[in-house]
C-alpha cells in the first residue's frame, strides 16, 4: 500500500502513467506487436528509454533524484529490448533462449532482493516493480512477440470458473497444511465492502505481476523445453523459492513450502486455457482469503 505521507497528486499520476503501458498490452497487445514491427529497429530498441520518466517524475517530486539511477532505469529497458530483438533472431522457433534466460533471472532477483527499492521513497517501490513490469512486457510482447503468454485482459466467464475451480482445490489442501506447520492462525473478519477493494487491489498490483512473470513468461518457456509437467513443477518451485524472504529476516521454508504448493494450481489455472487472467483469479483469491481470515 501507499504510504499515507507519499500518497500526493505526483504519485498517482505517476501510478496512472505506468499502468498505462499494462492495460494497453493487457487488451491490445498483438496490435502493439504488430506496430511496433513496422518501425526502425534503432527505434523499437531505443523507445523503452522512457521507461526512467517516472522514476524522475517521483524523485523530483520527493528531492531525491538521482543521475546513477536514472541512466539505470534508462539502460536496463532498452537492454531488456536489444537482447530480446536478437533473441527473437536467433531463435524464431521461440523455443527459450539464453538471452530470455538471463532477463528473467535479472527481472526477478531484482524484485526478490530489492535491489532498485532505495530508488524509492518509501512506500513506493511498488512503483518501481511496476516499472520493471512495463519494460518486460515491452520486450516480450512488442519486441520478442513471445506466443502462448496469454496476456490478455478481455475476461472471460472462463477464466472466473477456471480460476475459482482451482481455488476450490487448492484452499482446503493449503488450509490444512498451513494450519499443521504453524503458518497459518485463523482470525474472524466479518465480511465487508473493504474485502472487495483489498481482492482488486491484490489483483492488479501483486497476482497480475507475479503471474506474468511466473506463467506468461517462465512456465511457458519451459514448456517448448521440458513439457508440461516439469514445466508446472519447476515454475511452481521457483516461485515458491521467490518467497523465501517475505515476512521473516530468514530463509522462510514453510512460506516457500506453502507458496510452491500454489505455484501448481496457478500454473494449472493458466495452462488450462493459457490465460493469465484465470491463474491471476485464483493467485488473487487465494492471497485475499489469507488476508482477511488467516
Amino acid at each position: 500500500m501507499i504510504a499515507m505521507q507519499n500518497a500526493t497528486p505526483a504519485a498517482f499520476a505517476v501510478l496512472v502513467l505506468e499502468l498505462t503501458p499494462a492495460a494497453v498490452f493487457g487488451f491490445a497487445g498483438a496490435w502493439v506487436g504488430r506496430a511496433c514491427a513496422r518501425w526502425p529497429s534503432s527505434l523499437r530498441t531505443a523507445l523503452p528509454a522512457l521507461c526512467a520518466l517516472p522514476y524522475v517524475l517521483i524523485s523530483y517530486s520527493h528531492q531525491m533524484f538521482s543521475w546513477q539511477w536514472c541512466a539505470l532505469y534508462a539502460a536496463l529497458p532498452v537492454a531488456i529490448a536489444w537482447l530480446l530483438g536478437q533473441a527473437a533472431i536467433a531463435d524464431p522457433e521461440q523455443r527459450g533462449n539464453w538471452r530470455d534466460a538471463i532477463i528473467l533471472l535479472t527481472l526477478g532477483l531484482a524484485v526478490d532482493l530489492r535491489w532498485f527499492e532505495r530508488a524509492w521513497p518509501s512506500g513506493l517501490s511498488g512503483w518501481g516493480k511496476l516499472l520493471l513490469v512495463d519494460a518486460g512486457l515491452y520486450g516480450f510482447v512488442a519486441i520478442r512477440r513471445l506466443s502462448g503468454t496469454g496476456f490478455d485482459f478481455h475476461l472471460r466467464w472462463s477464466d472466473w470458473k477456471t480460476g475459482l475451480r482451482e481455488l476450490s482445490f487448492f484452499t482446503p489442501l493449503v488450509v490444512g497444511l498451513g494450519l499443521a506447520l504453524g503458518f497459518l492462525h485463523p482470525h474472524g473478519n466479518a465480511p465487508h465492502f473493504s474485502m472487495i477493494l483489498t481482492w482488486i487491489y491484490i489483483f492488479i498490483f501483486i497476482a497480475v505481476p507475479e503471474e506474468l512473470f511466473f506463467r506468461a513468461w517462465v512456465q511457458n518457456l519451459l514448456e517448448r523445453r521440458v513439457g508440461r509437467r516439469a514445466a508446472l513443477g519447476i515454475t511452481a518451485v521457483l516461485f515458491g523459492l521467490s518467497h523465501f524472504n517475505k515476512r521473516s529476516a530468514h530463509f522462510n521454508w514453510r512460506y516457500v513450502l506453502l507458496a510452491s504448493v500454489a505455484g501448481i494450481f496457478y500454473g494449472r489455472a493458466w495452462r488450462e486455457q493459457r490465460r493469465v487472467p484465470a491463474s491471476t483469479i485464483t493467485h488473487a483469491s487465494v492471497d485475499a482469503i489469507w488476508s482477511f481470515w488467516f
